[in-house]
C-alpha cells in the first residue's frame, strides 16, 4: 500500500487493518479466530471490533504468550497514532522475544514514517535490523528505513538499505516494484557500515559475569514504555549492552552490561553519564 505523509483518527486505523505483516508462528485456534474475527469487523465496524479486541486483552493475563498477539492486533485497529504507536511499542519493548516482536517495528517504521518522523522511522528499522536479523520481514523495514534516510538527506546509508530490501523482495513483483522505483537514484549501492563502537564502550560487550553477582548501571526507570523504546535504541547504537528488567511494580527498568566488578560498571556508569547525562547509578544484581 501507499504510505500517506500525515495521518489522524481513523485514518490510522485504515492503514494498520489494511497491512499483511504477521508473524511466522501460530497461536491458539480460539485466540487466533477472535482476531481475525476483530480485522474482519474493524473494515466496516471499527468500534466493535476494537470492543472484540479489549475483551480478549481483559481475558487474558499479560504474562500469557497469546498477550502480545492480542496488543498487536489492538494496534491495527486503533483509533489514532498515539494508541496503535503505544501498543506497537509495548510489544517490542515488552514482549521483544514473542513472534510479534518484529512485525511491530515493520508496522511502527510505515507509522512513524506516515506521520513524516523520519528519525524514528530510522530507530524502528535500525532496531529490527540489530535485533532480527533474519526476520522475513527485514526487507520491509529496510525499505521504509531508506526511504526515511533519503528525507533525512543521507543517501549513502539510504542506497544500503534499498540494497538489502531489493535482495530480499524474492517473488514480491508489487514490492520489487516499488523497492526499484527508489534503487534507480543509486546507481552504486554500498554496503552499509555497522554502528561505530569506541573501545571504551565494546568493554560493555565482553565483561564476564562472576559467580557470585554482576553489576550493571541503572540508566532509567518508568512507567511508560514510550521512553524505554527511544533510550535503548540509543544505547545499543553507541554499543551498549542495555536490556529492560521490570519489577513487581510494573516499573520499567533500563539497565546495562553484566560487569564483573564495581569499577567496571563505575566506568560505565561514567560514560553514559557524559554521552547521555541523567543520573545512572550502579547496581548488584544476584
Amino acid at each position: 500500500m501507499t504510505a500517506l505523509r500525515r495521518l489522524d483518527g481513523w485514518a490510522v486505523g485504515v492503514m494498520l487493518v489494511g497491512l499483511t505483516v504477521s508473524p511466522s508462528g501460530q497461536l491458539t485456534a480460539q485466540t487466533d479466530s477472535v482476531r481475525a474475527t476483530a480485522l474482519r469487523v474493524a473494515q466496516t465496524r471499527p468500534d466493535s471490533a476494537r470492543a472484540l479486541v479489549r475483551r480478549l486483552l481483559a481475558r487474558l493475563s499479560p504474562q500469557d504468550s497469546l498477550y502480545p498477539g492480542a496488543l498487536f492486533t489492538a494496534a491495527r485497529i486503533a483509533t489514532d497514532a498515539a494508541t496503535a504507536a503505544t501498543n506497537l511499542q509495548r510489544v517490542v519493548v515488552e514482549y521483544g522475544r514473542s513472534v510479534w516482536a518484529d512485525s511491530a517495528l515493520v508496522l511502527l517504521t510505515q507509522l512513524y514514517f506516515a506521520q513524516g518522523d523520519p528519525a524514528a522511522t530510522v530507530q524502528a528499522a535500525e532496531r529490527l535490523r540489530r535485533d532480527y536479523p533474519d526476520s522475513p520481514l527485514k526487507p520491509r523495514a529496510d525499505f521504509w528505513g531508506a526511504r526515511a534516510y533519503f528525507d533525512l538527506k543521507d543517501d549513502a546509508h539510504g542506497c544500503g538499505l534499498i540494497r538489502e530490501a531489493l535482495d530480499g523482495a524474492g517473488n514480491d513483483v508489487e514490492f520489487k516494484n516499488q523497492v526499484s522505483f527508489y534503487a534507480s537514484r543509486c546507481p552504486t549501492t554500498p554496503s552499509i557500515p555497522p554502528p561505530t563502537v569506541s573501545g571504551a564502550d565494546s568493554q560493555s560487550k565482553t565483561a564476564t559475569p562472576t559467580a557470585g553477582g554482576v553489576y550493571s548501571v541503572q540508566v532509567l526507570a518508568v512507567k511508560g514504555a514510550a521512553q524505554v523504546d527511544d533510550l535503548l535504541t540509543r544505547l545499543k547504537v553507541m554499543g551498549f549492552d542495555a536490556r529492560v528488567v521490570r519489577d513487581t511494580s510494573g516499573l520499567f527498568k533500563v539497565r546495562v552490561g553484566h560487569y564483573a566488578t564495581r569499577d567496571e560498571a563505575q566506568q560505565a556508569q561514567r560514560r553514559i553519564k557524559t554521552r547521555l547525562g541523567g543520573q545512572p547509578f550502579v547496581v548488584e544484581e544476584p
